[in-house]
């Protein structure tokens, strides 16, 4: 059978589409396939996301916060002025919101299969899974391929790595007013480490310990580390209600250059997730904005989608100065939030900001390491 748009996974990004062509009424009179190798969607993630006001997905919101900390050594900044709000957004929430939608469409249909490879034609897409193969129009792919990137000399990859206690505590020890943005008292042992801390009760809180670094470390250490920094919190008494663990790719690799006229990578296959900070959900908001827009013209074309731009040059030399030296992370994010208004950060990490906001704030770094990156690129 031919279809109109075959989405290949069905993570936040093909399902963050498939919400806003059926919120557009585009779906209407297509057939759609979503080959999905899972059968299950869990509650396997939290996403969150600073913002102004209010937004699109405050319904499905777990918590919000109008302050979270940056805190090294003596220094302790708001990050959330101008206001902006951080938001805390579980999977599950948006998982089911958009199942729902799907299961009410008949021409929406999944199929529980791998995929093995695709090939573009002149008019369609041939995708081949383990047990069929399928035509699209226009295919959406978020298979990620570690191998193109995993080892690419000219684009190193530097990991965002982390595990997370959900804890709940005997006694009201968290302030669920305030969020931890960023807590570099903990050792770096040569690296950029900090702990995060999203409180969403007086008694309940996700603390999770974080590391951007070219390698993993043992299970157990994150762990050690979670547990020593509650303590020194004075929070001694407490149940852990769930765990999460993840390893966000961080890397400068351009993933779009592989889009064609009828295949757009999506995703972190696409590039969606943003090299310096490893976050995704805004980023995809964004762009799944705009594939609405090049559907709403109907002559899609995704071989323009994305370009290289001034922000993808600022990633790729903040990836290499840590790659290279990995324990100047903490020096790096203090300079920043010491020196720079925060909202001028965040506009940053957003990609809204000036030419001279961003200098003010590359001025802030530590400069030699950034130099050096500078001729080696």
């Amino acid at each position: 059978m031919r279809y109109d748009f075959i989405f290949s996974g069905m993570g936040l990004s093909s399902l963050m589409i498939l919400h806003k062509m059926i919120q557009s009424d585009l779906c209407s009179g297509k057939d759609i396939l979503i080959i999905e190798a899972e059968k299950e969607k869990h509650n396997d993630r939290t996403w969150c996301f600073w913002e102004k006001g209010e937004g699109r997905w405050d319904s499905l919101l777990k918590k919000r916060w109008e302050q979270a900390y940056f805190v090294a050594d003596d220094i302790k900044v708001n990050c959330l002025k101008d206001g902006y709000e951080y938001k805390m957004l579980e999977s599950k929430s948006f998982y089911d919101l958009v199942l729902n939608e799907i299961s009410q469409n008949d021409r929406i249909q999944v199929v529980h299969e791998k995929m093995v490879s695709f090939s573009e034609k002149e008019d369609f897409v041939w995708i081949v899974t383990e047990e069929n193969h399928y035509e699209a129009n226009y295919f959406f792919n978020s298979v990620l391929n570690k191998s193109e990137f995993i080892e690419n000399i000219r684009y190193p990859l530097l990991q965002q790595h982390f595990a997370g206690w959900f804890v709940r505590s005997e006694s009201a020890v968290f302030d669920d007013n305030k969020a931890v943005f960023m807590d570099f008292s903990v050792g770096q042992k040569g690296n950029t480490r900090f702990m995060y801390v999203l409180p969403v009760s007086a008694r309940e809180a996700l603390v999770e310990y974080t590391l951007f670094s070219p390698d993993l470390i043992a299970q157990g250490e994150y762990e050690i580390e979670i547990e020593g920094y509650l303590k020194s919190q004075g929070i001694a008494e407490f149940t852990i209600v769930a765990k999460e663990k993840g390893n966000i790719p961080m890397t400068a690799y351009p993933f779009w250059n592989k889009n064609s006229k009828r295949t757009l990578y999506i995703g972190t296959a696409g590039g969606w997730t943003k090299a310096s900070t490893g976050y995704t959900f805004k980023n995809s908001d964004k762009l799944s904005d705009r594939v609405i827009g090049r559907v709403k013209v109907g002559k899609i074309d995704f071989r323009d989608f994305k370009k290289a731009e001034r922000f993808t040059f600022y990633d790729s030399l903040f990836v290499k100065v840590l790659f290279g030296e990995n324990s100047i992370g903490k020096n790096l994010f203090t300079g920043m939030f010491s020196k720079v208004s925060p909202e001028k950060i965040l506009r940053f990490l957003d990609e809204e900001s000036s030419i001279v906001e961003e200098i003010e704030i590359i001025w802030a770094c530590p400069k030699w390491p950034f130099i050096k990156a500078l001729f080696k690129k």
